[in-house]
Protein backbone atom coordinates (compact mmCIF):
# COMPACT_ATOMS: atom_id res chain seq x y z
CA UNK A 1 0.00 0.00 0.00
CA UNK A 2 1.58 3.69 -1.06
CA UNK A 3 0.02 5.37 2.03
CA UNK A 4 -0.50 4.39 6.09
CA UNK A 5 -4.72 5.42 5.78
CA UNK A 6 -7.09 3.44 7.64
CA UNK A 7 -9.14 2.12 5.09
CA UNK A 8 -12.78 0.80 5.55
CA UNK A 9 -13.65 -2.93 5.24
CA UNK A 10 -15.42 -2.02 2.28
CA UNK A 11 -11.82 -0.98 0.46
CA UNK A 12 -10.04 -4.31 1.85
CA UNK A 13 -12.95 -6.34 0.06
CA UNK A 14 -12.80 -4.35 -3.13
CA UNK A 15 -9.15 -5.08 -2.63
CA UNK A 16 -9.33 -8.45 -2.62
CA UNK A 17 -11.13 -8.59 -5.74
CA UNK A 18 -9.25 -5.93 -6.99
CA UNK A 19 -5.94 -8.73 -7.04
CA UNK A 20 -8.01 -11.29 -7.92
CA UNK A 21 -8.61 -10.08 -11.13
CA UNK A 22 -4.32 -7.89 -12.15
CA UNK A 23 -2.38 -9.76 -10.24
CA UNK A 24 -1.03 -13.36 -11.71
CA UNK A 25 -0.47 -16.43 -9.39
CA UNK A 26 -1.54 -16.53 -5.33
CA UNK A 27 -1.73 -13.87 -3.00
CA UNK A 28 -2.21 -13.56 0.59
CA UNK A 29 -2.32 -10.39 2.77
CA UNK A 30 -3.89 -9.23 6.33
CA UNK A 31 -5.44 -6.12 7.48
CA UNK A 32 -7.28 -5.11 10.84
CA UNK A 33 -10.02 -2.46 10.69
CA UNK A 34 -12.18 -0.10 13.26
CA UNK A 35 -14.81 -2.04 14.64
CA UNK A 36 -17.13 -3.49 11.94
CA UNK A 37 -19.92 -6.23 11.42
CA UNK A 38 -19.36 -8.39 8.06
CA UNK A 39 -22.95 -10.02 7.27
CA UNK A 40 -22.75 -12.91 4.19
CA UNK A 41 -24.50 -12.25 0.88
CA UNK A 42 -27.62 -14.10 2.44
CA UNK A 43 -28.27 -13.72 5.62
CA UNK A 44 -31.35 -11.26 7.20
CA UNK A 45 -29.60 -8.02 8.43
CA UNK A 46 -32.41 -6.97 10.92
CA UNK A 47 -32.27 -10.44 12.34
CA UNK A 48 -29.03 -11.08 12.70
CA UNK A 49 -27.24 -7.59 13.45
CA UNK A 50 -27.76 -5.47 16.47
CA UNK A 51 -28.58 -2.23 14.33
CA UNK A 52 -29.15 0.05 17.29
CA UNK A 53 -26.16 -0.93 19.38
CA UNK A 54 -24.03 -0.16 15.69
CA UNK A 55 -25.56 2.41 15.14
CA UNK A 56 -25.02 3.97 18.53
CA UNK A 57 -21.51 2.56 18.84
CA UNK A 58 -20.36 3.79 15.41
CA UNK A 59 -20.04 0.17 13.86
CA UNK A 60 -19.77 -0.40 10.32
CA UNK A 61 -22.01 -2.79 8.72
CA UNK A 62 -20.70 -4.56 5.29
CA UNK A 63 -22.14 -7.24 3.12
CA UNK A 64 -19.42 -8.95 1.48
CA UNK A 65 -20.02 -11.45 -1.67
CA UNK A 66 -19.63 -14.63 0.08
CA UNK A 67 -22.15 -16.75 1.92
CA UNK A 68 -21.30 -17.45 5.56
CA UNK A 69 -22.73 -16.67 9.39
CA UNK A 70 -22.24 -12.49 10.32
CA UNK A 71 -18.72 -11.43 11.72
CA UNK A 72 -17.70 -8.87 13.85
CA UNK A 73 -13.89 -7.56 13.16
CA UNK A 74 -11.92 -4.58 15.00
CA UNK A 75 -8.43 -3.41 15.18
CA UNK A 76 -7.86 -6.86 18.02
CA UNK A 77 -8.71 -9.53 14.75
CA UNK A 78 -6.63 -10.09 12.00
CA UNK A 79 -8.67 -10.61 8.87
CA UNK A 80 -7.22 -12.63 6.25
CA UNK A 81 -7.60 -12.91 2.69
CA UNK A 82 -6.26 -15.63 0.27
CA UNK A 83 -6.64 -15.15 -3.56
CA UNK A 84 -5.80 -18.48 -5.81
CA UNK A 85 -6.68 -20.02 -9.42
CA UNK A 86 -10.18 -21.27 -9.48
CA UNK A 87 -11.05 -24.47 -8.21
CA UNK A 88 -13.61 -27.00 -6.36
CA UNK A 89 -14.55 -25.24 -3.86
CA UNK A 90 -13.64 -27.81 -1.05
CA UNK A 91 -9.92 -28.40 -2.48
CA UNK A 92 -9.23 -24.38 -2.21
CA UNK A 93 -10.28 -24.34 1.05
CA UNK A 94 -8.31 -27.81 1.98
CA UNK A 95 -5.77 -26.38 0.96
CA UNK A 96 -5.71 -22.65 2.87
CA UNK A 97 -7.36 -24.28 6.02
CA UNK A 98 -4.48 -26.33 6.58
CA UNK A 99 -1.76 -24.24 5.76
CA UNK A 100 -3.26 -21.95 8.39
CA UNK A 101 -3.79 -24.58 10.95
CA UNK A 102 0.13 -25.62 10.67
CA UNK A 103 0.85 -22.19 10.83
CA UNK A 104 -0.50 -21.68 14.30
CA UNK A 105 1.16 -25.37 15.32
CA UNK A 106 4.42 -23.96 14.20
CA UNK A 107 3.58 -20.96 17.19
CA UNK A 108 2.87 -24.42 19.43
CA UNK A 109 -0.81 -23.80 19.62
CA UNK A 110 -2.95 -27.19 19.30
CA UNK A 111 -4.92 -25.77 16.46
CA UNK A 112 -7.21 -28.57 14.21
CA UNK A 113 -9.73 -27.67 11.25
CA UNK A 114 -13.15 -27.85 11.87
CA UNK A 115 -16.00 -28.94 9.94
CA UNK A 116 -15.79 -27.23 6.64
CA UNK A 117 -14.58 -23.22 7.55
CA UNK A 118 -13.31 -22.98 10.82
CA UNK A 119 -10.39 -23.69 12.92
CA UNK A 120 -10.55 -24.22 16.42
CA UNK A 121 -7.47 -24.08 19.55
CA UNK A 122 -8.25 -26.22 22.69
CA UNK A 123 -11.90 -26.47 21.26
CA UNK A 124 -12.76 -23.10 20.76
CA UNK A 125 -13.05 -21.22 17.76
CA UNK A 126 -10.24 -18.69 16.47
CA UNK A 127 -10.84 -18.59 13.18
CA UNK A 128 -13.76 -18.41 10.74
CA UNK A 129 -13.70 -18.46 7.21
CA UNK A 130 -15.65 -17.46 3.53
CA UNK A 131 -15.33 -18.72 -0.25
CA UNK A 132 -15.94 -16.62 -3.06
CA UNK A 133 -15.29 -17.44 -6.86
CA UNK A 134 -15.20 -14.83 -9.84
CA UNK A 135 -15.03 -16.34 -13.34
CA UNK A 136 -11.43 -17.86 -12.78
CA UNK A 137 -10.42 -16.91 -9.36
CA UNK A 138 -10.88 -17.73 -5.77
CA UNK A 139 -10.66 -16.11 -2.85
CA UNK A 140 -10.66 -17.36 0.61
CA UNK A 141 -11.39 -14.21 3.57
CA UNK A 142 -11.67 -15.29 6.93
CA UNK A 143 -11.27 -14.01 11.01
CA UNK A 144 -8.13 -14.51 13.08
CA UNK A 145 -9.05 -13.57 16.49
CA UNK A 146 -6.25 -12.36 18.44
CA UNK A 147 -7.29 -9.82 20.93
CA UNK A 148 -11.03 -8.99 20.23
CA UNK A 149 -13.47 -7.11 22.53
CA UNK A 150 -16.06 -10.32 23.02
CA UNK A 151 -18.35 -7.69 24.96
CA UNK A 152 -18.59 -6.01 21.45
CA UNK A 153 -19.01 -8.85 19.32
CA UNK A 154 -21.53 -10.52 21.46
CA UNK A 155 -23.92 -7.59 21.32
CA UNK A 156 -23.36 -6.45 17.71
CA UNK A 157 -24.62 -10.15 16.05
CA UNK A 158 -27.53 -12.37 16.43
CA UNK A 159 -26.40 -15.74 15.35
CA UNK A 160 -29.57 -18.02 14.99
CA UNK A 161 -30.34 -19.96 17.85
CA UNK A 162 -29.93 -22.95 16.12
CA UNK A 163 -26.62 -22.69 15.11
CA UNK A 164 -25.89 -21.92 19.18
CA UNK A 165 -27.76 -25.12 19.49
CA UNK A 166 -25.85 -27.02 16.88
CA UNK A 167 -22.44 -26.47 18.43
CA UNK A 168 -24.10 -27.27 21.70
CA UNK A 169 -23.26 -23.57 23.23
CA UNK A 170 -25.90 -20.65 24.59
CA UNK A 171 -23.89 -17.77 23.39
CA UNK A 172 -20.72 -17.11 21.27
CA UNK A 173 -18.73 -16.26 23.85
CA UNK A 174 -18.81 -19.63 24.51
CA UNK A 175 -17.50 -20.62 21.35
CA UNK A 176 -14.83 -18.32 20.67
CA UNK A 177 -11.62 -17.75 22.20
CA UNK A 178 -8.48 -15.11 21.77
CA UNK A 179 -5.64 -16.40 20.47
CA UNK A 180 -3.79 -14.08 22.83
CA UNK A 181 -4.91 -16.72 25.82
CA UNK A 182 -2.79 -19.39 24.14
CA UNK A 183 0.03 -17.38 22.76
CA UNK A 184 3.71 -17.54 24.49
CA UNK A 185 4.16 -13.47 24.82
CA UNK A 186 7.67 -14.16 24.31
CA UNK A 187 6.91 -15.25 20.95
CA UNK A 188 3.81 -13.05 19.58
CA UNK A 189 2.90 -10.06 21.63
CA UNK A 190 0.85 -8.16 19.72
CA UNK A 191 -1.75 -8.48 16.92
CA UNK A 192 1.08 -6.42 14.79
CA UNK A 193 3.61 -9.34 15.52
CA UNK A 194 1.33 -11.93 14.95
CA UNK A 195 0.32 -10.37 11.33
CA UNK A 196 4.32 -10.12 10.43
CA UNK A 197 4.51 -13.86 11.27
CA UNK A 198 1.59 -15.03 8.97
CA UNK A 199 2.88 -13.05 5.99
CA UNK A 200 6.57 -14.55 6.65
CA UNK A 201 4.99 -17.20 6.61
CA UNK A 202 2.30 -17.41 3.29
CA UNK A 203 4.82 -15.58 1.18
CA UNK A 204 7.82 -15.34 -0.14
CA UNK A 205 8.08 -11.92 -2.02
CA UNK A 206 5.41 -8.51 -2.19
CA UNK A 207 3.80 -6.60 -4.72
CA UNK A 208 3.72 -3.44 -3.68
CA UNK A 209 0.07 -1.27 -5.19
CA UNK A 210 0.60 1.77 -6.65
CA UNK A 211 -1.52 5.15 -6.30
CA UNK A 212 -3.30 4.46 -9.45
CA UNK A 213 -4.23 0.56 -7.93
CA UNK A 214 -5.82 2.34 -4.89
CA UNK A 215 -7.92 4.65 -7.04
CA UNK A 216 -9.03 1.62 -9.03
CA UNK A 217 -9.48 0.44 -5.53
CA UNK A 218 -12.16 2.75 -4.41
CA UNK A 219 -14.22 2.92 -7.20
CA UNK A 220 -14.89 -1.25 -6.57
CA UNK A 221 -15.44 -0.33 -2.72
CA UNK A 222 -18.77 1.86 -3.38
CA UNK A 223 -19.98 -1.67 -4.42
CA UNK A 224 -19.39 -3.15 -1.18
CA UNK A 225 -20.71 0.00 1.18
CA UNK A 226 -24.10 -1.07 -0.10
CA UNK A 227 -26.06 -3.26 1.90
Amino acid sequence: MPDKKERSLAFYLAMEEYVARVVDGDSFFVWRVSPTVIIGRNQDLEAEVNLDYCRSNDVKVVRRKSGGGCVYSDMGNIMISYVSERGQVSEVFERYLSALTECLRSLGLDAEKSGRNDVLVKGRKVSGNAFHQLPDRSIVHGTLLYDTDFDALETAIRPPVEKLVRHGVASVRQRVENLKTYLDPDRISSACELEEYLVRYFTDGEVRLTEEDVRSIELLESHYEKL
